[in-house]
């Protein structure tokens, strides 16, 4: 997603710099048209991750590599008593943050049928 991925590319070169790693930053009209040019049928989106864009965005600020930064080590935990336990309050809060600084762009396709080829 482009918004919280430009954050991440403007506060730290090593995050888009590593090898196999996040080569592009895609505005979502832009990867619908994509899509389409590859010959699927987008129908719907949405915005995910919500709670992970100040992970990142602490990584980039203290070092991509740099796991000991109190911040880090703190919004980690955060990150995983979320994932483990699911509590509603970081649920609500993910869902109401989503449209607004989900890290991720979710887009739903079909692929049309060709027609089956004559014997």
């Amino acid at each position: 997603r482009y918004g919280p991925e430009k954050v991440c590319w403007t506060l730290s070169d090593a995050y888009h710099e590593v090898e196999g790693g996040h080569i592009r930053i895609y505005k979502a009209d832009q990867l619908l048209a994509r899509i389409r040019e590859a010959g699927l049928k987008p129908y719907g989106t949405h915005h995910a991750h919500a709670l992970h864009s100040p992970y990142w965005w602490l990584k980039c600020a203290f070092g991509v590599d740099n796991d000991k930064a109190l911040p880090v080590r703190a919004y980690h935990k955060l990150l995983v008593w979320d994932i483990m336990k699911k509590p509603l309050a970081t649920r609500v809060a993910e869902q109401l943050l989503n449209p607004v600084v989900g890290k991720s762009f979710v887009a739903y396709a079909t692929k049309p049928h060709l027609p089956k080829a004559e014997a």
